[in-house]
């Protein structure tokens, strides 16, 4: 087996050490890294047998069987390196083996250098995972009360649209619910959903988040900048949640975005064309706002292109029944027990005002879950306020038996009819799923 002088000159280049022998486990070559890892020089090894100047090599092992042998770790003086072996086959016969020497010091910078890049590669599959993707569909959305159930109906028609969206309503009666949900049921679904909430950060840093910034565009800017938020949405949809909290000078360059469907960088020079819809939410009177010259009527009017405002639950009690359910059967799998409401709290809760809409109610259900001892939540264990309330305003009752049963009717109706839809097909399905006929299913529609 001869080496060429062309293969000489590129394995001399090496950082890392090789060891060639042919088949008999004779030494034909070695370059300066092996001398200098083993402290072998080539005038000691080459033309010699391997076995008996390096007893401890199991190159010859690899020569013989014809399998590679790898990462296997060796100490010479102070020095540590690891041997990955290989056999030299040609045409089918091995004429040889080469063993490739790496320091252990190497190895070290190496593994240390990809552990901090794939640190950087977790962190940025995560942001890219909480910033990008919309959580709720309007599945996920309860609308058994004739209010909630018009609200989903006309979100359902906003979301076919490409339109800005102003989601009106209470804190706490799921406005980002249904800004997830339009996201979701639009042309831009399999594109990037960003929400921010506007009252989190000063108006300065809200700034930089919207936009993004250039390297020195101010103190304590990032090195190479970052990118904003406007950016990262492009092509999908931007959640704007309490927009009444956005500095008023900031709006101008909102509104300036908005206008011009380009962003420009903190610090920047060029402008970013973006292609972004905007949903906003807020719980405050924008309308107010404005005669105060506290909010930009301009702006107003260009996220307004179709307001949706969402009902207080006070405003759509029959909504009640259908979210305490979910709320049970959530925390079934969470307390590893099946939990009842009886009839007396559920009337509690119906008559109660709910200042705090659905994020209060979801709260006493775990609250109550958490003081029964008999899987039955009764009045005693609902949150005082609450108890207070009932007591205060005499408001446990029952409802008829005939009520009950048209509520439930109605509910499973309009489940039917949002699965398979309004059309005369969805209808037949609907029937048939209901087991009725689908002239007793008109019947009832009406």
């Amino acid at each position: 087996m001869e080496i060429n002088n062309w293969v000489k000159v590129i394995l001399h280049s090496l950082h890392e050490g090789v060891l060639i022998a042919d088949s008999n486990g004779i030494v034909k070559y070695i370059n300066p890294a092996y001398t200098r890892i083993t402290m072998v020089s080539s005038n000691e090894i080459i033309g010699k047998f391997l076995s008996e100047k390096r007893p401890g090599s199991r190159l010859m092992n690899v020569i013989e069987g014809g399998k590679e042998l790898l990462r296997v770790p060796r100490k010479e003086g102070d020095i540590e390196y690891i041997v990955n072996m290989v056999p030299i086959i040609e045409k089918a016969q091995t004429i040889g083996g080469i063993s490739i020497l790496t320091e252990m010091t190497e190895m070290y910078n190496i593994t240390e250098q990809l552990n901090k890049s794939n640190i950087m590669i977790r962190n940025l599959q995560k942001q890219v995972k909480n910033l990008a993707k919309a959580k709720y569909c309007f599945n996920d959305i309860i609308s058994v009360d004739s209010n909630s159930f018009e609200t989903k109906k006309l979100a359902k028609r906003i979301s076919h649209n490409d339109s800005n969206v102003l989601i009106t309503g209470e804190s706490g009666t799921g406005k980002e619910l249904y800004a997830n949900s339009i996201h979701m049921d639009s042309s831009r679904q399999n594109h990037s959903f960003v929400a921010v909430n506007c009252a989190n950060f000063d108006s300065n840093l809200l700034e930089s988040e919207l936009f993004g910034y250039e390297e020195g565009a101010f103190t304590g800017a990032k090195k190479n900048g970052k990118i904003g938020i406007f950016e990262l949405a492009n092509g999908g949809t931007l959640f704007l949640d309490e927009i009444g909290e956005m500095n008023y000078d900031l709006q101008a360059k909102i509104l300036r975005t908005l206008q011009e469907n380009t962003v420009r960088r903190i610090g920047g020079l060029k402008d970013i064309p973006i292609n972004v819809r905007i949903i906003a939410a807020t719980n405050k009177n924008l309308e107010k706002m404005i005669e105060e010259n506290r909010f930009r009527k301009d702006l107003y009017y260009r996220i307004v292109v179709f307001p949706l405002n969402i009902s207080a639950l006070r405003n759509r009690r029959e909504d009640i029944r259908p979210l305490v359910e979910k709320f049970l059967n959530d925390m079934a799998s969470k307390f590893k027990r099946n939990i009842e409401l009886s009839e007396d709290a559920f009337n509690i809760l119906y008559n109660y005002d709910w200042p705090g809409n659905i994020r209060e109610l979801n709260n006493a259900i775990e609250f109550a879950a958490n003081m029964v001892d008999d899987f039955i939540i009764r009045p005693e264990n609902l949150p005082k306020i609450i108890q207070s309330e009932g007591v205060k305003k005499n408001i446990i009752k029952f409802k008829s038996l005939e009520k009950i049963i048209k509520d439930t009717e109605v509910f499973e109706i309009r489940k039917a009819i949002l699965i398979y839809g309004e059309t005369v097909q969805g209808k037949k399905n609907a029937a048939k799923a209901l087991g009725i006929s689908l002239a007793t299913l008109y019947n009832k529609l009406k």
